[in-house]
C-alpha cells in the first residue's frame, strides 16, 4: 500500500541518454494512470520532481519525489554527492565531454602516472570552479547551453565548490579512471578540463556515473521501467 501523494523518494538508476526530465516525465505518466480500488484516479495532477540533474551522458542515482515529499528536493540536492567516471586524456571538447566532438589533440608524452596522481591532489579542498559553457547554469534569464549552441560567446562567472576527494583508480591511458566525492554544484565535465589544463594537455569527460547523494547510493535504485511496473501494480487506499 503506497499513498504517493503523502509523497515517496524514489531512487532511480538513470540509463544513458536519457534527460532527468525524461525519467521524471515517465513516472508522472505511470502514476496519473494509477487507479485506486475505486477505478478512480487519485494522481492525475500530482508533483513530480527530481533532486539534482544529472546529464544525458551521465548515468547513476537520481532520486525523484513525488506528492508532498517534492519540499524535500532543496535538502537532497544539498548533500554530498559520489561519482566514478572516465577522463580522456590528450583531447578536448567545446561541452567538456562526448556531446560535442573533440575540437584540439594534445601531447601526452610527458605525462606520467606519478604526474597524474600529483596533479589530481590539486582539485581537492574548496577551489574555485567555472562551470561548462553548454550547461544549464541560467546566464541573463536564458540558460547556457542555448548561447552556446548558438555559438554565442558565454562568460560563465566562476563558483566556489567542495572536492572532498578526487582518487585516481586505474590508468589506460588515454583513458584515466577516477572516483570523486563532492558538494552540490560541481561540474565533474568543468573537473575534467581542468585536469587537463594543469597536466599541460587537455582533456574531457569521457563517462560518469553518480553512485551516491548524501546517504542514498546507486545499489538501492532500481531501473525505470522496474519502477513504473511496480507503480502500475501498486494499491492505494484513502
Amino acid at each position: 500500500m503506497i499513498d504517493f501523494q503523502q509523497g515517496q523518494v524514489l531512487l532511480v538508476d538513470k540509463p544513458l541518454e536519457w534527460t532527468s526530465f525524461d525519467v521524471v516525465n515517465k513516472l508522472r505518466r505511470a502514476l496519473q494512470h494509477l487507479k485506486d480500488k475505486e477505478g478512480k484516479k487519485p494522481f492525475k495532477n500530482i508533483k513530480v520532481g527530481h533532486a539534482g540533474t544529472l546529464d544525458p551522458l551521465a548515468t547513476g542515482l537520481l532520486i525523484v519525489c513525488t506528492g508532498a515529499a517534492t519540499k524535500t528536493i532543496e535538502q537532497l540536492m544539498g548533500f554530498e554527492k559520489e561519482y566514478t567516471g572516465t577522463v580522456f586524456l590528450g583531447a578536448s571538447t567545446p561541452s567538456f565531454d562526448k556531446e560535442t566532438e573533440v575540437d584540439v589533440h594534445y601531447e601526452t608524452s610527458h605525462i606520467t602516472e606519478e604526474l597524474i596522481t600529483q596533479v589530481a591532489k590539486q582539485f581537492t579542498g574548496n577551489i574555485l570552479q567555472v562551470p561548462p559553457a553548454h550547461s544549464a547554469t541560467i546566464i541573463k534569464g536564458e540558460r547556457a547551453y542555448e548561447k552556446a549552441r548558438r555559438g554565442e560567446a558565454v562568460d560563465m562567472p566562476p563558483k566556489q565548490v567542495t572536492i572532498s576527494a578526487f582518487d585516481i583508480v586505474k590508468i589506460e591511458m588515454p583513458l584515466i579512471h577516477f572516483k570523486v566525492v563532492c558538494s552540490k554544484g560541481t561540474y565533474i565535465r568543468s573537473l575534467a578540463n581542468d585536469f587537463g589544463k594543469a597536466l599541460l594537455s587537455g582533456a574531457y569527460l569521457h563517462s560518469l556515473c553518480r553512485t551516491r547523494i548524501g546517504k542514498y547510493s546507486l545499489d538501492k535504485a532500481k531501473q525505470v521501467d522496474v519502477l513504473v511496473k511496480e507503480i502500475k501494480q501498486s494499491v492505494t487506499y484513502f
